[in-house]
């Protein structure tokens, strides 16, 4: 298996036990060292950024409804990001949120870093950083799927939510794991280093 192969298996063997029961995510046999290593691919530029993205699948058959059913859910859906500053992914999967948010209607916004970590840890998830994208129920705020962990193609994205939304309502965790783990992109931002080495 190849390391973006494994990365995407950690990432998502933690998002199916946060998505089937997030009250014992936190005490599942997972390898979190593993995950938190594997799952950021960090970037210093722009142009490391695209080149990265650029070895990333896109997403390039939908259900024939697709668009229908995603501008129908926005009333019921909001994609939540985490941020920070001198963040290229985050830039990144803003700009691509907005345009979603411009073509299906739904709601999106970003959320603190205390909160992002704090959600991450209810849901058993390591910590990864900024940015990671939440699909959450507007009527439920402690039920949601992650969407991306980096940035990512906007196909992607748009495929992601949209399998967030049917497994928020009942499609089981598994297929939709299976099929963002499929494609998904993980582009981070890369970590500055210490000249002592103690620190690093």
């Amino acid at each position: 298996m190849t390391r973006l192969g494994q990365a995407l298996f950690a990432w998502a063997i933690l998002l199916t036990i946060s998505v089937q029961t997030p009250a014992t995510a936190a005490a599942q046999p997972t390898d979190r060292g593993l995950a938190r290593r594997a799952a950021i691919h960090p970037v210093s530029t722009a142009a490391d950024m695209g080149l990265w993205l650029a070895r990333v699948p896109v997403t390039r058959d939908f259900p024939a409804d697709f668009e229908i059913l995603l501008r129908g859910q926005a009333s019921l859906y909001t994609i939540e990001m985490s941020t920070a500053s001198a963040c290229l992914p985050c830039g990144d999967l803003w700009s691509k949120l907005q345009s979603f948010r411009a073509r299906y209607g739904w709601q999106v916004r970003t959320i603190g870093a205390q909160e992002a970590m704090l959600r991450s840890g209810r849901l058993g998830l390591p910590w990864v950083g900024n940015p990671v994208a939440w699909v959450r129920p507007l009527a439920d705020p402690n039920r949601m799927v992650p969407i991306a962990i980096g940035t990512d193609h906007s196909a992607n994205i748009a495929r992601n939510a949209w399998l967030a939304a049917r497994m928020l309502t009942g499609t089981r965790a598994a297929v939709g794991v299976r099929a963002m783990s499929k494609f998904t992109g993980i582009v981070g931002v890369r970590a500055l280093t210490s000249p002592n080495p103690k620190r690093r």
